[in-house]
């Protein structure tokens, strides 16, 4: 037996809520902008399409009949929920809302980024977050399929579809412990560190500054390398001469006025960095998008020591 189709709009339900909410043809028809004939002839239309009557004929106040009442459940239920759409449509065709899912690739960013998260949210309270670390997959590839929305880095890849925005530089410095013989120099060279245990984090060597743009430029190896996830615990391990780690330079202030460690220059010029946001390039004009880097890049500055404002990719 072929399935029967009714037929049922979107418009009926529209003018059966009207139905309920004024009692009368006539005032609903006023509601919805229209004449009373076009909607006698509308639901006319209707109950011969369904089959059935949905009003008690002549009752006043309008009294529907169970079929009607089955209807008017039904757009009860349906047009709120597509009021709700059409809403959140607009607001995400205006950049208003959206969704922003972000991963990181820095395991010292945690320091501002929960501040940047809690300042965005009081502004943007009906843009969906979500957030996760990016040490243990590859998240540009993520953020490239669509997977992901923002990805803050600083190993810019040339990826078809991706833009870089700096967020600031900052300089990478070598920690060391307060007893250390290497605290009375002034900066240390690539050779310095070829009996020293080099404390990191689980990266891969070619994604940590220190070995891309420092040790393996000058061919030189630490003598063992030992890793962990954890900064507090990286910098106890310096303290208590267990090695040494390069970190960022904001990262380091903070123990710094503590007097638990020492920090040099990583070569006679310094070891700089650049941190990004990174974002497919169809979003980098959304209002929510560029609120949050905007709100990302105050509260770097208001709250981390050393970084400097970094110019665009050219």
């Amino acid at each position: 037996m072929a399935e029967r189709t009714l037929g049922i709009e979107l418009r009926h339900l529209r003018t059966l809520e009207a139905l309920k909410d004024t009692g009368s043809l006539v005032q609903a028809s006023r509601l919805l902008h229209t004449t009373q004939s076009a909607l006698s002839h509308q639901l006319k239309e209707l109950e011969q399409r369904i089959g059935i009557e949905l009003f008690v004929r002549k009752s006043r106040p309008l009294l529907f009949t169970t079929a009607g009442l089955r209807l008017l459940a039904l757009a009860e239920q349906v047009l709120p929920q597509f009021k709700a759409a059409e809403y959140a449509l607009t607001q995400l065709a205006g950049g208003d809302t959206g969704r922003l899912h972000i991963a990181i690739e820095c395991h010292s960013c945690y320091q501002w980024l929960m501040p940047t998260i809690d300042a965005y949210r009081a502004d943007w309270p009906e843009v969906e977050m979500d957030f996760s670390a990016g040490f243990n997959f590859a998240p540009l590839p993520a953020l490239a399929r669509g997977e992901l929305d923002l990805v803050v880095t600083s190993d810019p890849v040339d990826i078809p579809g991706l833009v870089f925005l700096p967020l600031f530089e900052y300089e990478m410095r070598l920690a060391v412990s307060k007893q250390h013989p290497l605290r009375a120099q002034s900066f240390v060279v690539p050779e310095d560190l070829v009996d020293e245990t080099l404390i990191t984090y689980p990266v891969p060597q070619e994604r940590l500054d220190v070995f891309r743009c420092f040790l393996d430029p000058a061919g030189v190896e630490p003598m063992e390398i030992r890793t962990s996830e954890l900064t507090l615990m990286i910098l106890q391990l310096v303290a208590s001469q267990r090695g040494v780690s390069t970190l960022p330079n904001w990262v380091l202030a903070e123990f710094l006025t503590k007097d638990q460690i020492a920090t040099l220059t990583l070569g006679e010029k310094g070891l700089w960095s650049t941190l990004y946001a990174a974002v497919r390039v169809e979003q980098v004009t959304l209002p929510y998008m560029s609120a949050f880097i905007s709100t990302a890049k105050d509260t770097c500055f208001s709250t981390l020591e050393g970084v400097v404002a970094s110019d665009p990719l050219p």
